[in-house]
C-alpha cells in the first residue's frame, strides 16, 4: 500500500519507519528542502538522534509526486501548519482515508485538527491516533500502544493495517471530542507538571496535579459533547501520564524552565527551537472553555503564568484549594 505522510518532524518519520516495517511504500512530505537533504544524506535527522531512516522512504518536498495514487494519508504537521498545508494538499486529495497524528486546537477558528482536516477537504474519512508515544521510543521500536477514533469503519481498518504490528498496538474508540481533548489538554498539564517539577515539589505533587486534571478533562469533555470514559483510555490517562511526567516531554521541559526560574532568554530561546504543542493550543482552549462556559480553571492559571507573569507557585496554591 502507497501511504503518503505529512510532515517530516520526529513524530511524521518515526510514523514512517512503521509503516515502512509494516511493508508499505512510504513517501515523507516537507515543505522544507533543507529537511529532505538532511535525511538524503545521512540517512538521519537531528528530530530522532541516532536512529536511521530506512532508504526505502522517500522524502520529498513535491506534493504532487507523493500524493499519486496514495492510499492512506497520515498527517503529522503541527497545528500551527495545519490548515495551509492541508489546503496545498486539496489539490490533489481523491477521497483517500486520512489518520491524523497532530494534536491541538486551531487559534482563532478554536477547531480541533479533525474538524479543520474535515472542514477544507470535505470528507468523513478521518482517523485519529492519539496515546502515550514519544517518537523516539516508536522509532526505537519499543511497545507502544495508541488510541484510534474515528466513525468510518473502513478508515479504521485501512489504518489499523497499515501501523498495527508486535510492538505498535491500536485500540478502537468510537470518541473523536474526547480522544482529541485529551490530546490538546495533556499538554498543557505536563507544562504545569513541568512547573512543579521546577519549583522542586516532589512526585506525590505531581500525582495530585494529575489526578485532579484527569477530573476536569472528563468534566470537559462530557461538557463538549465526547464520551467521558475516554479520559481512562491511551488518549487520556497513558498520555497524560507519560507527558506529565517525563523530562523527554518537550512541554514538562518547557514547564520546568518556568518553574525553576529561567531567564526570559532561556525561555525564549526554547520556544524558538522547540515545537511546544501546549504553548500555541492554550490560548485555543482557554477561549474555547470561556466560550462554551464549562469550569477548567487550571487552563484559566495556566494562561495567567504563561503569559501575565502571575507567579508559578500559585499553581501550588492552586492545587491545595480546588475543591
Amino acid at each position: 500500500m502507497k501511504i503518503t505522510v505529512l510532515g517530516a518532524g520526529a513524530y511524521g518519520c518515526a510514523l514512517a519507519q512503521i509503516l515502512n516495517e509494516n511493508k508499505n511504500q512510504v513517501y515523507v512530505w516537507t515543505p522544507f528542502e533543507k529537511e529532505v537533504e538532511e535525511i538524503k544524506k545521512t540517512q538521519m535527522t537531528k528530530k530522532l538522534p541516532n536512529i536511521k531512516i530506512n532508504k526505502n522512504i522517500e522524502i520529498t518536498t513535491d506534493l504532487e509526486k507523493a500524493m499519486k495514487k496514495t492510499e492512506l494519508i497520515v498527517v503529522a504537521i503541527p497545528t500551527a501548519f495545519l490548515s495551509n498545508s492541508i489546503k496545498k494538499v486539496k489539490k490533489y486529495y481523491q477521497n483517500e482515508p486520512i489518520c491524523i497524528a497532530t494534536k491541538g486546537i486551531e487559534q482563532n477558528t478554536h477547531l480541533f485538527v479533525y474538524d479543520v482536516v474535515k472542514n477544507i477537504l470535505n470528507t468523513d474519512k478521518i482517523a485519529v491516533i492519539s496515546g502515550p508515544s514519544f517518537a523516539i521510543d516508536i522509532a526505537n521500536n519499543y511497545p507502544v500502544g495508541l488510541t484510534i477514533a474515528c466513525q468510518d469503519k473502513q478508515t479504521i481498518e485501512i489504518t489499523t493495517k497499515a501501523l498495527t504490528n508486535n510492538h505498535f498496538k491500536l485500540r478502537k474508540s468510537y470518541d473523536i471530542i474526547g480522544t482529541e481533548l485529551c490530546g490538546s489538554v495533556k499538554n498543557i498539564i505536563a507544562i504545569a507538571s513541568g512547573i512543579l517539577a521546577g519549583l522542586n515539589m516532589p512526585e506525590s505533587t505531581s500525582a495530585m496535579l494529575i489526578t485532579e486534571s484527569l477530573h476536569d478533562i472528563k468534566a470537559l469533555i462530557k461538557g463538549l459533547g465526547g464520551d467521558g470514559s475516554t479520559v481512562l483510555s491511551y488518549a487520556g490517562f497513558g498520555d497524560l501520564l507519560l507527558t506529565a511526567t517525563s523530562p523527554k516531554s518537550r512541554n514538562y521541559s518547557f514547564g520546568y524552565l518556568i518553574g525553576k526560574g529561567a531567564t526570559q532568554e532561556e525561555i525564549e530561546n526554547y520556544i524558538q527551537n522547540t515545537t511546544i504543542e501546549g504553548l500555541y493550543t492554550l490560548k485555543s482552549i482557554s477561549e474555547l472553555v470561556n466560550n462554551k462556559d464549562v469550569d477548567m480553571p487550571i487552563i484559566n492559571l495556566m494562561e495567567k503564568i504563561i503569559y501575565q507573569n502571575t507567579n508559578p507557585k500559585e499553581l501550588i496554591n492552586f492545587l491545595i484549594q480546588k475543591p
